[in-house]
C-alpha cells in the first residue's frame, strides 16, 4: 500500500499550529524577570559573603584565645621545670615588653613574653598583648591580656590560668 504523506503546510496542521506559535502568543523570560533574579541572587550572595566575613573573624578570635591558653600552660611547665626559684616569676604588675636576660626565670620570662606576642599578634613590637604572673609558687595566677578587636571582638581580652606549682 503507498504511503502518502501530506506536507506541513497543508491546512488543517497550519491553523492547529497558528494560534500557539505566532511571536505574539510567545511564551518566555522576560528581561525584567531576569533583572529581578539576578538582584536577587546578589542579595543573596552578599548575605553568604557577610556571614563568611563574621565566620573568619570569630575563628580568629578563637585562634587568640587558644594561644594565650597554651602561652599559660607553657610557662607554667617553665615554672615547674624551675620549681625552687618559682618565686622569682611573679612580675610584680602587666609585664608588656620582653625585658633582659639574666637568670633562668628572667630569660623564661622574656621568652614567655615574646612568644605571646608573636602566637597572638604577630608583632613584636605592640604593646596590647600583655602578661602577669603573681603568687607563685603556692597559687599561681598566670593572666594573658591582649587586644580582641582585631579579630572582631569587642575590646580588650583576659585569659587567667590558676595552678599550684
Amino acid at each position: 500500500m503507498p504511503v502518502i504523506r501530506k506536507s506541513v503546510t497543508s491546512g488543517t496542521l497550519r491553523s492547529a499550529c497558528r494560534p500557539a506559535c505566532t511571536p505574539s502568543r510567545m511564551r518566555g523570560v522576560s528581561l525584567i524577570e531576569v533583572l529581578v533574579s539576578v538582584v536577587i541572587l546578589g542579595i543573596g550572595l552578599m548575605g553568604v559573603a557577610a556571614m563568611q566575613s563574621v565566620a573568619l573573624r570569630g575563628g580568629q578570635s578563637s585562634l587568640e584565645t587558644s594561644q594565650a591558653v597554651m602561652q599559660t600552660n607553657a610557662i607554667a611547665e617553665a615554672m615547674r621545670a624551675n620549681r625552687i626559684n618559682a618565686a622569682s616569676y611573679n612580675t610584680g604588675g602587666m609585664l608588656c615588653a620582653a625585658g633582659t636576660g639574666g637568670t633562668l626565670a628572667q630569660n623564661d620570662l622574656r621568652n614567655w613574653l615574646v612568644n605571646l606576642k608573636a602566637n597572638i599578634t604577630k608583632d613584636s613590637t605592640e604593646t596590647t598583648t600583655c602578661g602577669q604572673i603573681s603568687n607563685c609558687p603556692d597559687n599561681c595566677e598566670i593572666m594573658v591580656r591582649w587586644d580582641d578587636r582585631r579579630a572582631g571582638g569587642s575590646g580588650t581580652r583576659t585569659i587567667t590560668t590558676r595552678t599550684r606549682i
